[in-house]
């Protein structure tokens, strides 16, 4: 039973049939709830792309909560419902069943204080330097974030340095250096009322492959392998005939399928380099 305290115009309170009314950060919100049935195909790929937003979401949050927060001040919004939003919108690739984050496009602050030029991330051996130009208001708090989708984890520096320090120095345990890292920066005043729009520094270490891209390369490896054993066959056989086809129902068979493989591999997705 659903309930009106504040009269037939107010919000509603409670379950009415296969909804449910609520109030959240002081809004009234309606949902349902129930077997909906068989998804659409639109469904489906809102659904996972809401699932790899959130896989993202989910591990940058200690960043996204100081980074977001003066977005959301004063709003029905909080630091989470706007980093959801900006990813889902503006950072994902890819169709159904195939879609992934582009790190290049992730938003992780929305301000008007200056960024910087030259950004710069450099491999260390016990960590990573981010560097960047230190020209500006030089008391500016900086903020860096660097993502690992490998571990699917991030490491948040919250207060690195001050702008005019130019670069910072953050360690990581050995092996989360040789692995992947999507890198982030954004600037916040000194007096915490300002933000810069968050940029992007760049990858190390190469990006990670999607479970699409790898089953195309584990798919093209085996046709390949399927091919060289035919070619092999092919071209002995045609040696062995003094560069004439065989007059024969198994040669012609094997030509076929070695035509058809050949054909193939030119156009498979998956092929290295």
């Amino acid at each position: 039973m659903a309930k009106a305290p504040n009269g037939p115009l107010g919000a509603l309170n409670g379950k009415l049939h296969n909804l449910v009314f609520y109030v959240l950060n002081g809004q009234p919100v309606v949902r349902t709830i129930g077997d909906p049935g068989k998804p659409s195909r639109n469904q489906l790929a809102n659904r996972q792309a809401m699932s790899v937003t959130m896989e993202m979401v989910s591990r940058i949050s200690e960043f996204t909560n100081v980074s977001f927060e003066l977005e959301a001040r004063g709003t029905v919004r909080n630091a989470h419902n706007l980093a959801t939003s900006y990813i889902k919108k503006h950072a994902l690739k890819g169709e159904y069943p195939n879609i992934s984050v582009d790190y290049s496009k992730v938003i992780l602050s929305n301000g008007n204080l200056p960024g910087a030029n030259d950004l710069k991330i450099e491999k260390k051996k016990k960590g990573v330097l981010v560097s960047w130009d230190p020209s500006g208001q030089y008391n500016d708090t900086v903020m860096i974030l660097l993502y690992h989708p490998l571990e699917k984890t991030a490491t948040s520096v919250i207060n690195a340095c001050r702008r005019d320090a130019g670069s910072y120095f953050i360690d990581l345990y050995e092996q989360r250096v040789e692995e992947p890292i999507e890198a982030y920066i954004c600037f916040k005043s000194a007096n915490g009322k300002a933000i810069s729009d968050s940029t992007y520094i760049g990858n190390l270490n190469g990006a990670v492959e999607s479970p699409e891209e790898i089953r195309q390369k584990q798919n093209y490896v085996l046709v390949k392998q399927r091919f060289d054993v035919l070619e092999t066959d092919y071209l002995q056989q045609m040696k062995d005939n003094r560069g004439n086809p065989v007059n024969s129902k198994a040669f012609r068979s094997l030509e076929r399928e070695y035509e058809v493989l050949k054909n193939k591999l030119e156009h498979l997705p998956g092929k290295p380099g």
